[in-house]
């Protein structure tokens, strides 16, 4: 058996024979680039409430905060956006630090300047 695997990973290296450090290394990150590409359009492409809530959580919000915080933001059809990122665009608008703007988001107030900020942008 391990005769069969060296002879397969002799046949599997020859195309990296020729290559030298830099290009072994500039093709071992294209790999790696290649191999993280679909993980990476998932996390921009796909959440859940409790993804969002997690984020929230680590943004300073109680549990409790996070949960009204995701629902509101499910409620507004946000979701896709992201809860932090509500905040964040919240607090960006209003000069306010992020605690603020989600206290506001959570007592109703900001959801239009939030909403009107994204028609304006189309690339967020």
């Amino acid at each position: 058996m391990e005769n069969k695997s060296k002879q397969d990973f002799s046949k599997r290296r020859v195309h990296l024979e020729n290559m030298n450090d830099e290009q072994l290394k500039t093709y071992f990150w294209e790999l790696a680039n290649k191999t993280i590409e679909p993980l990476i359009k998932l996390a921009k492409d796909y959440t859940s409430p409790s993804i969002e809530r997690s984020i929230l959580l680590r943004m300073g919000f109680s549990s409790l905060e996070a949960n009204v915080l995701v629902k509101k933001v499910i409620d507004h059809d946000l979701i896709s956006k992201g809860a932090g990122h509500i905040v964040y665009r919240l607090a960006t608008i209003e000069k306010v630090d992020i605690r603020t703007a989600g206290l506001k988001l959570i007592n109703d107030e900001g959801w239009n300047k939030v909403i009107d900020s994204f028609k304006e942008s189309h690339n967020d």
